[in-house]
């Protein structure tokens, strides 16, 4: 039987809620003190665990300072200090191209608006969504893999292209909770439903859940 739209965003109102009660600290699991340190550290976490980025960004920060000293960096060095990162050569191209548009483009400021976001080199939606969300408190929704899939799993969406299901999901999900979903998903995922070993027995959303084992 189809779900109604009303009663599909009355379902997502209900996940949020029971969602909060078991990750009330859900937040970005990024290091960063600024604008451009997030938008680096959301560079480098592509293919990389966070864990693994804030173990290599605590270094990097204090040795790259600002959007300058990225930009007018050693290639080379960049690539190293990032290196177990993986990608490292395409990474320190991304991370040193957007940093060179953001200080002769706007003058050493993160853009504030998707269009320009994604104009940066290895910049896409993901990255900039991450940056409108964090800093500049924009509602914005990042789709990683566990939002691909577990959104899926909760019969949200059948897509598997990003912008699509970022699409599908802003129309269910209250607008204030947008950049806050993303946290807590990835909580449950790494925490209850797992890619390859989800534990339906102790998962919360159980019952609103049709792609439940139980």
């Amino acid at each position: 039987m189809r779900e109604s739209k009303i009663k599909k965003r009355e379902r997502a109102q209900e996940i949020i809620k029971r969602l909060w009660t078991i990750y009330p600290d859900s937040r970005c699991s990024l290091h960063y003190n600024t604008a451009h340190e997030l938008l680096v550290a959301t560079i480098l976490s592509a293919q990389c665990t966070d864990h693994r980025v804030n173990i290599v960004t605590k270094d990097l920060f204090l040795k790259y300072k600002k959007p300058s000293d990225f930009a007018y960096s050693s290639l080379e060095n960049l690539s190293r200090d990032i290196h177990s990162c993986g990608y490292h050569n395409q990474k320190a191209k991304s991370i040193q191209g957007s940093s060179l548009k953001i200080v002769e483009e706007h003058n050493e400021v993160v853009p504030n608006n998707i269009n320009e976001l994604v104009e940066l080199p290895g910049v896409g939606r993901k990255t900039a969504n991450c940056v409108l969300g964090e800093i500049y408190n924009i509602p914005s929704m990042v789709i990683d893999t566990h939002m691909v899939r577990i959104m899926g799993l909760l019969g949200f969406t059948k897509n598997k292209d990003a912008k699509k299901i970022e699409l599908e999901i802003m129309e269910v999900f209250d607008k204030k909770d947008w950049t806050s979903l993303t946290h807590l998903i990835i909580d449950h995922g790494r925490a209850v439903c797992i890619a390859r070993r989800p534990k339906c027995d102790e998962c919360i959303l159980v019952d609103l859940c049709p792609s439940t084992s139980l």
